[in-house]
């Protein structure tokens, strides 16, 4: 691929080690809430081959899809993190393929944290195999500004777990410079970006012209934040950056760099995936029908296209 990018996805895969990732047994635990509108007959998401629209098929996986007072777009609980593994595979593996065969391409955003193990499912069989893997191009909604090769590398996480053991193309891998400064960084990825919009690598928002990713595929912190937008930091408030960058981050390392919210709501598809208690009371804040006096990150996000979030049991448990 020709690209004004090369030197930052230049000999990505040349250094770095292997590591396997975990495994978990499968489990069912009962889905008990006053907002489950449970049918368990139903399984992971699908998408239908003629629009972006989810269908539901039979799997092994146990879920729910839920309705809440807040709710935007779809919210699909899971009897556990492995069941939840097992459907964001399916969707992944589905909207790659049909947005691969729509324009030959498909344009995907990582987040760090627990996002990455999230989609272990991708590199096993049937999905290793039957995903066209060099259509993919690979983003970061944000990094640490650390050498790659440190252990709070988003690139370092992301390659360990699913990089490594994917044929993506390295040419098509975009990782952020680890070699400049923070704001330095921001600036070098927002060239890269419009670059690759100006060589229609990357579609355009017709609305407000900021890129449009087809899918972002994005965790959240205990706090709510998503990317490195953290809540009450003046970063969540730009609006014309497409990458912006933060020295004082609240959760270390202090430097980052990170998508500009309207950059995350031009996608095409969101997906918000997120497990485990500790993040219960951001879910409930945004979800439930309640009245915050201070607005999370994961709340202002709206999608101009479909938005799908990815819970498992313990993430939903004060809904």
């Amino acid at each position: 691929m020709a690209s004004g990018c090369s030197a930052l996805s230049a000999n990505l895969r040349t250094t770095l080690p292997n590591s396997s990732f975990p495994r978990s047994p499968l489990r069912r635990i009962p889905l008990t809430s006053r907002f489950f509108a449970v049918n368990h007959a139903f399984s992971s998401l699908r998408l239908n081959s003629s629009s972006s629209s989810y269908s539901f098929r039979r799997t092994k996986a146990s879920m729910a899809e839920i309705v809440t007072p807040k709710s935007k777009g779809k919210v699909i609980v899971f009897d556990s993190e492995e069941d939840l593994s097992v459907s964001l595979a399916e969707y992944a593996a589905d909207l790659a393929s049909k947005i691969s065969r729509e324009k030959g391409s498909f344009t995907v955003v990582f987040s760090g944290g627990s996002l990455v193990k999230s989609l272990r499912k991708l590199v096993e069989k049937p999905y290793i195999d039957s995903v066209d893997w060099s259509k993919w191009h690979v983003f970061w909604v944000d990094e640490r500004v650390v050498p790659k090769d440190h252990p709070d590398s988003n690139y370092l996480l992301a390659y360990n777990e699913f990089l490594s053991k994917v044929p993506i193309p390295a040419s098509n891998v975009y990782a952020i410079s680890d070699a400049l400064s923070a704001e330095g960084a921001a600036d070098d990825y927002e060239t890269c970006l419009k670059h690759l919009v100006k060589t229609k690598i990357l579609d355009q928002s017709q609305t407000n012209g900021f890129p449009k990713f087809d899918l972002m595929l994005m965790g959240m912190g205990p706090d709510g934040h998503i990317a490195s937008l953290f809540p009450g930091h003046p970063l969540v408030e730009e609006n014309k950056k497409w990458v912006a960058f933060i020295e004082d981050s609240p959760k270390p390392p202090p430097k980052r760099i990170s998508f500009t919210l309207p950059v995350i709501n031009s996608s095409a598809n969101i997906a918000l995936v997120v497990a485990g208690g500790s993040k219960a009371s951001a879910v409930y804040s945004a979800l439930a029908d309640v009245s915050n006096s201070e607005v999370l990150p994961v709340q202002l996000v709206e999608p101009e296209g479909e938005l799908a979030w990815f819970l498992d049991k313990e993430a939903a448990s004060k809904l």
